[in-house]
């Protein structure tokens, strides 16, 4: 009996120890399903499997604010498809306190007038909107300085989407961080006039930046200048990686560097050249590297055409091969002529083919020769 006691009381906490931390204080573990929730979930057309599938312990929570949440959304302007598409993603939503709610969507509504933006936000980021923790304050804060940056509202707005952490926690921690992005602008030669668009660009393209230290930021500056990269090309690179110089760090540059320099069989400084065109050759491990080269390779591309066009190493094999065989039924020869044709993005090939079709389809006008006419 004590031994089924024991273990019905661990199963228990092992429940409520996989509850988010800031949803463990709003509400309280039930044994049974809250039927409430259940039905009013069903009444608002969520897929109720879905939600028992992949978060089953929502439903076992009570209190629940089933009917407050959709009251809000349906306010905002939210259709009911959105609504049970938005509870069926996270269901989570139905724990929060009605105050609380409402006390996010004056937040919100800072950065985020627009109510039918604002929805478009909650259904594709439910979990930045809905949350049961205490830090209104410190996303208050964080809001007021971004603001004070002069940063486009559509910025702080995706800042808090896609990543609430920062805003969550002490505004101090973002001030050191944007601090440490600026100073290491303006050594590298940036310019003070250029700053705000070039941070708004860094943090649009890489949001979880701010949450990463000031010292990762410099080592892998550091790291950089050691390989003989000068300050301006340091500022290209720290642009072209869109924020991700902070997801790196010099061991794992090294060894890529190491593989690219050895596949290749360059000098330092050519390697330096690859790098500036093809950024992404930093943080690639080696293991891509290869199957990159290898496919490229294997496709009848020359080492001396991947160093004229090394962006091609960007790409997936499947996308390489794909975009080659498309070619060759076009007549076109991958080996002799030039890969830019092969660059780029779906959209950028595209209109690259669509060209080199209507060269092959259009005959070329000869000024000299003589018209045909009808008779």
């Amino acid at each position: 009996m004590l031994n089924l006691i024991a273990t019905s009381l661990s199963l228990r906490c092992q429940r409520v120890a996989a509850l988010p931390l800031n949803l463990r204080i709003c509400s309280t573990l039930s044994s049974t399903e809250n039927q409430q929730t259940v039905q009013e979930l069903y009444d608002l057309s969520v897929d109720i499997q879905k939600v028992r599938q992949l978060k089953g312990w929502v439903l076992h929570q009570n209190p629940a604010y089933t009917r407050e949440v959709s009251n809000l959304l349906k306010d905002m302007g939210a259709s009911g498809f959105i609504i049970s598409r938005i509870l069926a993603d996270h269901p989570e939503a139905v724990l929060c306190h009605p105050e609380q709610m409402q006390a996010q969507r004056e937040l919100w509504r800072i950065v985020c007038p627009n109510q039918k933006e604002l929805v478009g936000i909650i259904e594709k980021f439910p979990a930045s909107f809905f949350t049961c923790s205490s830090h209104h304050d410190n996303q208050r804060q964080n809001i007021a300085y971004f603001q004070s940056l002069n940063l486009n509202k559509r910025i702080i707005t995706k800042l808090m989407a896609s990543a609430p952490q920062s805003f969550s926690r002490p505004v101090e921690q973002n001030e050191v961080m944007v601090r440490a992005l600026q100073q290491a602008y303006l050594e590298l030669g940036g310019e003070e006039a250029n700053m705000k668009v070039w941070l708004q660009k860094l943090l649009s393209q890489n949001p979880f930046v701010l949450l990463k230290s000031p010292e990762v930021l410099r080592q892998n500056l550091l790291f950089l200048r050691d390989k003989g990269f000068s300050t301006a090309e340091l500022l290209h690179l720290i642009s072209k990686l869109k924020g991700f110089v902070i997801e790196l760090n010099p061991d794992s540059m090294r060894r890529s560097l190491a593989y690219s320099q050895e596949t290749v069989g360059c000098s330092e400084a050519e390697l330096r050249n690859i790098v500036l065109t093809c950024p992404a050759l930093l943080y690639y491990p080696e293991d891509i590297l290869a199957e990159r080269f290898e496919g490229l390779l294997r496709a009848g591309i020359s080492m001396s055409q991947i160093m004229g066009t090394p962006t091609l190493l960007e790409l997936t094999t499947q996308i390489v091969n794909y975009r080659i065989q498309r070619l060759r039924e076009r007549g076109y020869a991958v080996g002799a002529g030039s890969l830019e044709v092969l660059n780029g993005t779906k959209k950028n090939f595209e209109m690259s083919y669509g060209k080199l079709q209507l060269r092959t389809e259009r005959p070329i006008f000869n000024p000299v020769a003589p018209l045909k006419v009808d008779d």
